[in-house]
């Protein structure tokens, strides 16, 4: 038999946080430490079931009236719902004008590509622009749905290590007009920096000027602050402004729910009349994609936001988080300025989320893991979840050794 039809194949890249996750477990050093992945982890390192998930789920198990038939096809009625709830407000105008489109999809990710899949379809112009640093996955969901014009705006500010402010600004008055932006909804993934309300409000003013299309990521609300409405402050504004906008929600991390992909692409449009034609496009999109949506997650979530009892304990949960990443925050910049270390700290505290843009070089973050077993990005970013209190002086220590063998300028 002649060779394969598909020698030419070749082996793609690893992913990095995947890839150096792969390396941890299997790394036998006793007191390694991994700051790569984008999942919560307790002080004991451990991953966390939110206590409100797992009643619901207990529930779930021992309710007769369930079973494993197919969603329908734009999703769990309930979770949507609930989803657009949590987003916009329970008193949003555009719920009760009957001008949201709500569709189910395979998490965040798959509510990004839903979007855009329908956007490349149906929308004219072709430009999309995305934060520079952003998601890794943004840009290879945009070449797979099919555009060819993928812009970046200036978002990271390296002298700062805060918000470029004037860049994006800068960037996006140049953009084509009706151009589409990817925007953070809160806790920047990669940087941790979001905008305040001032700047969102000119972001915001800008675009209308420009006549562009604002794309949400939602992928930590409630997660950010511990707050869901304040974390969801910036889709709301939007919305309030008379935008159209595409928002992509995630329940990976503010519910734990990471295995169970559960996402909800949010449509609020500036009629009633457009709902159901984009809805059955969506939908169509979605049965040639994955034709039928998990229920699992979907149904832990609906359940959760729809009871009084359950949502008041997931609020709790939330904030649980919430404060916790912001204690290691805190934590980490003080042993930092205690050891004295190098440079200046003060934006671990400024930034927020599950991700620190430490600052530090390639150079030191190789450093760190050949030395001392510590995982993180070659960009310097860090999950601040990964740390606890048994592993961050091991860490202080660490990155003081390698800010001071290898200085910034040098590397």
């Amino acid at each position: 038999m002649s060779g394969s039809a598909f020698s030419h194949v070749s082996v793609t890249p690893p992913i990095a946080a995947f890839h150096l996750t792969e390396k941890y477990k299997v790394d036998k050093f006793p007191k390694k430490v991994n700051l790569t992945i984008g999942a919560y982890r307790d002080d004991q390192g451990l991953p966390w079931v939110l206590p409100v998930v797992r009643t619901v789920e207990a529930q779930m198990a021992n309710d007769p009236t369930l079973n494993h038939e197919y969603l329908p096809l734009d999703g769990l009625k309930a979770f949507t719902e609930g989803s657009v709830r949590l987003l916009l407000g329970q008193d949003s105008p555009a719920i009760t004008q009957n001008r949201v489109c709500a569709v189910q999809a395979v998490s965040g990710t798959g509510a990004i590509r839903l979007g855009f899949d329908f956007l490349f379809k149906f929308y004219p112009v072709k430009t999309v622009y995305i934060s520079c640093p952003t998601w890794g996955n943004h840009s290879g969901i945009l070449k797979a749905v099919g555009y060819t014009d993928i812009r970046e705006y200036s978002y990271y500010n390296k002298q700062t290590r805060g918000l470029d402010f004037e860049g994006t600004m800068e960037d996006l008055r140049k953009a084509p007009e009706g151009s589409v932006v990817i925007l953070h909804t809160c806790a920047h993934n990669p940087t941790g920096n979001d905008p305040t309300k001032d700047e969102w409000k000119q972001i915001l003013e800008l675009m209308k000027e420009r006549r562009m299309v604002p794309f949400f990521d939602t992928a930590y609300q409630g997660f950010a602050t511990g707050d869901p409405d304040a974390d969801g402050w910036p889709v709301r504004e939007f919305v309030r402004q008379g935008f159209e906008v595409f928002a992509a929600q995630s329940f990976s991390k503010n519910f734990g729910l990471y295995n169970e992909r559960v996402g909800n692409l949010c449509c609020v449009l500036s009629s009633s009349e457009v709902v159901e034609p984009i809805r059955t496009q969506l939908v169509a999109i979605g049965r040639a994609t994955w034709s039928n949506c998990p229920n699992h997650g979907a149904r832990i979530v609906a359940t959760t936001l729809n009871n009084p009892s359950y949502y008041q304990e997931w609020l709790e949960n939330v904030a649980a988080m919430a404060d916790r990443m912001r204690l290691m925050r805190e934590e980490l910049y003080k042993l930092l300025k205690a050891r004295g270390t190098p440079g200046s700290w003060e934006h671990v505290l400024k930034q927020i989320g599950m991700f620190a843009y430490t600052g530090l070089t390639a150079t030191q973050a190789e450093y760190l893991l050949s030395q001392y077993h510590i995982y993180l990005l070659k960009s310097g970013r860090i999950s601040v979840c990964g740390l606890n209190s048994k592993n961050l002086e091991y860490v202080v220590d660490a990155i003081h050794d390698a800010v001071t063998k290898y200085p910034e300028n040098s590397a």
